[in-house]
């Protein structure tokens, strides 16, 4: 698929390593952007935003993916962990950032809870597919681009 416009970057919070390569061949395929970044959990992904840890810089400037697809289970710090550290970040660092779940749990509770907060964009079973990717494409950026 050719779209002439192409997101700044994705970032992938996923600590299932098969499910990261998949994903990238299907962002690759949907040729939405160029730029695909994988953390393996939550506390990684907010260092990846805040510029700090492994990620660390010297400058104010942070890396702002377009849109974040975010695992609710993962080691560490889940997915819910994430998102209520997220909406804490100082504006500059969440940007126009758009966090759709990506998650296997079919659990009426959690597609509850993500309706309850407003980072979260959209609440999407996996597996991850062209179509899907298009479906957010569409409907979050098609107009912003």
């Amino acid at each position: 698929m050719l779209n002439l416009k192409k997101l700044k970057s994705i970032l992938l919070i996923d600590d299932d390593e098969a499910t990261n390569f998949y994903n990238q061949l299907i962002i690759k395929e949907a040729n939405i952007t160029d730029t695909i970044y994988i953390t393996l959990n939550g506390k990684e992904a907010l260092n990846f935003l805040t510029s700090k840890g492994q990620y660390g810089s010297n400058n104010d400037t942070y890396p702002a993916p377009s849109l974040i697809l975010l695992d609710i289970n993962m080691p560490v710090m889940n997915g819910w962990s994430f998102i209520e550290e997220y909406k804490r970040l100082d504006d500059t660092q969440k940007a126009e950032i758009i966090v759709v779940i990506l998650t296997t749990s079919l659990n009426p509770d959690d597609i509850f809870r993500a309706e309850n907060y407003k980072e979260i964009k959209e609440f999407m079973n996996k597996p991850l597919t062209v179509d899907i990717l298009m479906e957010i494409f569409e409907k979050h950026f098609k107009d912003k681009l």
